[in-house]
C-alpha cells in the first residue's frame, strides 16, 4: 500500500472526525449525559453584546476564552480588564509553572528520580556545591521558537553558524545575519518575559523576519549561573548540516565567510579526515569600525591600531598557537599544535564531541571543548583567508563575578582540575600533556 505525502495526518484528522461523530452520536441519544454550564464557564470576547450578559461582574468568570491577541481590540465594557490580564500572563515566569502548587499528584518520572539520587549525593557543605548542582540542572527549552527552513546542500558540504546568546547581545542579530547568509543555530537564554520581548523584537525586523534559515532555540532562565556550554550543546544539536562553525554571538564572520568555509571542506576533505578548521579572531576596541572586506585591509588596519589580535591585551595565550605572524603571509592552510589555553573559533563536523557542562558562566568553557578535540586526535588548521572581529560590549555579569569573587576563581580551579583528571582517566597516557602543560604555564 502507497501512502501520499500527508497521509498520516490526513489519516488522524479522519479518525478525530470519526471520534467526534460518535460522540456526538452518543449525546444525541443520552441528552441526559450532558450536564450545561451557565455561559460564564466560557465568556468569549466579541464585538456582540451577548457576550456581557453572561456575567453581571468580572469577579463572576470562570472561563475567558480568545484565541488571539486581536480579540482585544473587540467593543467590549471590560476590555481594558481583559487587556491587562492577558499581559500580565505574558509576564508571569513560567518557572512557577513546574512545581506542584496545588498538589497535584504525578507519575514517577525514572529519569527524575536518577537526577534527584545524584542531587542528594552532593554535599552541600561543598563550597562549590552551586556549580556542581548546575550541571545538573533542567531547563525549560523551545527549540525553533520561530518558523525555520533549510534546504539540505547537495554536495554536502554546507555548513551552520552555532552560536549563544542572553537578551543583553541580542542587537548582534541583524548584523550577524547580513555577514553570514548560511543556516544558523542559536540558543538563546531568557525569561518567559524576554521570551516575548524577543518575539516582539525578531517580528519587527525585516532582516531577521528575511531569513527562514536561522532556527532561535529558547532556553529558559534557572538558576543562578548562565550555563554558557549547555547552551551551546542545544545550538549544537539542532544543526542540520554536516558541518558547523562554532562562534560567538559577539562576533562578526568576515564577509564570504560561509562560501569560504565550503570550499575549505572540499579542499581540505573535511569528510574523510578528523579536522578543526581555525578561524584567526581579531578584535576592536571602537563602536563604529569601517569593516575590513579583505586580508589585506584587515592588516592595514592591524598596523595602524585599529584592529588587535584577540584578546592581546589581556590572554593572548587564549589564540597564540593561531600563530598570526605566520598568518599574515601564509597563501595555504597550515598546521598548528595544541597549547595550554588554547580556545579558538573552529569549523568541525557535526559529529564532533559536545561542550562540558561543568562549565558555566566565565573560564575554561571553550579551552575544555579545544582539549577534548586534540585529545581525541583533532588536528588543529588555520585558514589562510578567514578571519572574524570581536565587537565591543559591556562587560558580562559572569566576567565580573569571575574577577570580584575569590570563591567564583577558587571554584573554576577546582572544576579545571577535576576535568583533568577525567581526561586523564579516559586518554590515559595521551592526556599527560595536559596536566604538564598546565603546571608549566
Amino acid at each position: 500500500m502507497q501512502v501520499q505525502p500527508g497521509g498520516e495526518l490526513f489519516a488522524l484528522a479522519s479518525q478525530s472526525r470519526i471520534t467526534l461523530d460518535i460522540f456526538n452520536a452518543v449525546i444525541k441519544q443520552n441528552p441526559f449525559l450532558v450536564y450545561q454550564l451557565p455561559c460564564y464557564w466560557n465568556v468569549q470576547l466579541s464585538d456582540h453584546t451577548r457576550s456581557e450578559k453572561c456575567y453581571k461582574d468580572v469577579s463572576d468568570l470562570k472561563v475567558i476564552h480568545w484565541n488571539s491577541p486581536k480579540k482585544l481590540r473587540v467593543k467590549n465594557k471590560h476590555v481594558e480588564f481583559f487587556r491587562n490580564l492577558y499581559l500580565t500572563f505574558l509576564e508571569y515566569d513560567g518557572n512557577l509553572l513546574r512545581r506542584e502548587l496545588f498538589g497535584c499528584p504525578s507519575e514517577a518520572d525514572p529519569n527524575s528520580e536518577n537526577l534527584q539520587k545524584t542531587l542528594s549525593e552532593l554535599d552541600e557543605d561543598d563550597p562549590c556545591y552551586e556549580f556542581r548542582r548546575e550541571r545538573f540542572t533542567v531547563h525549560r527549552t523551545h527549540l525553533y521558537f520561530l518558523h525555520y527552513e533549510y534546504e539540505s546542500s547537495s554536495d554536502q558540504s554546507d555548513v551552520t553558524l552555532v552560536a549563544q546568546l542572553s537578551m543583553d547581545r541580542l542587537q548582534m542579530l541583524e548584523a550577524i545575519c547580513k555577514h553570514w547568509e548560511g543556516p544558523i543555530s542559536l540558543a538563546l537564554y531568557l525569561s518567559d518575559a524576554e521570551a516575548q520581548q524577543f518575539l516582539r523584537y525578531a517580528q519587527g525586523s525585516e532582516v531577521l523576519m528575511g531569513r527562514g534559515n536561522v532556527g532561535y532555540h529558547v532556553v529558559y532562565k534557572e538558576g543562578q549561573f548562565y550555563p554558557v556550554n549547555l547552551l551551546r550543546n542545544v545550538a549544537m544539536q539542532q544543526v542540520n548540516t554536516n558541518y558547523m562553525f562554532l562562534s560567538d554571538i559577539d562576533f562578526l564572520p568576515m564577509y564570504g565567510l560561509y562560501e569560504y568555509l565550503r570550499k575549505s571542506v572540499v579542499l581540505l576533505d573535511m569528510a574523510n579526515n578528523k579536522k578543526a578548521l581555525v578561524v584567526p579572531a581579531f578584535e576592536t576596541l571602537r563602536y563604529r569600525l569601517s569593516f575590513p572586506k579583505s586580508k589585506a585591509e584587515l592588516l592595514s588596519q592591524l598596523d595602524m591600531g585599529t584592529l588587535f589580535t584577540f584578546r592581546y591585551h589581556v590572554w593572548t595565550k587564549g589564540h597564540a598557537p593561531t600563530n598570526f605572524a605566520k598568518w599574515r603571509t601564509a597563501t595555504t592552510p597550515y598546521k598548528v599544535l595544541w597549547e595550554a589555553d588554547f580556545e579558538p573559533y573552529v569549523m568541525v563536523k557535526k559529529d564532533s564531541p559536545e561542550y562540558d557542562r561543568r562549565f558555566v558562566g566565565f573560564g575554561w568553557n571553550k579551552v575544555a571543548h579545544i582539549m577534548e578535540l586534540d585529545a581525541q586526535e583533532y588536528e588543529f588548521v588555520v585558514l589562510p583567508n578567514a578571519y572574524m572581529i570581536h565587537m565591543p560590549h559591556a562587560p558580562s555579569f559572569d566576567i565580573t563575578k569571575f574577577r570580584s569573587n575569590k570563591q567564583y576563581r577558587v571554584c573554576l580551579k577546582t572544576l579545571k582540575e577535576e576535568f583533568q583528571q577525567n581526561m586523564s582517566r579516559r586518554f590515559g597516557f595521551a592526556a599527560l600533556k595536559y596536566m604538564t602543560a598546565e603546571n608549566n604555564s
